[in-house]
């Protein structure tokens, strides 16, 4: 089973990540950090398969995945 850490105080909220998972399991949402921006979840934590696309993709370095 996969985790994934957001680091939600760098997450600018571009979707990039949303864009890059193939189970869509990554949503922004409405909550903002402390700079104002909607941050990156994951909706189903036990359905992520770990393959780490979402961390390649961020261009923040906001995603970390433990397999």
């Amino acid at each position: 089973m996969a985790s994934i850490e957001f680091r939600e105080e760098r997450c600018k909220g571009c979707g990039l990540c949303v864009l890059a998972c193939p189970k869509g399991l990554i949503r922004i949402s409405s909550s903002l950090n402390l700079l104002g921006y909607p941050t990156a979840h994951i909706s189903d934590m036990d359905a992520c398969t770990g393959c780490k696309l979402c961390a390649e993709m961020c261009p923040d370095v906001v995603i970390t995945v433990y397999k």
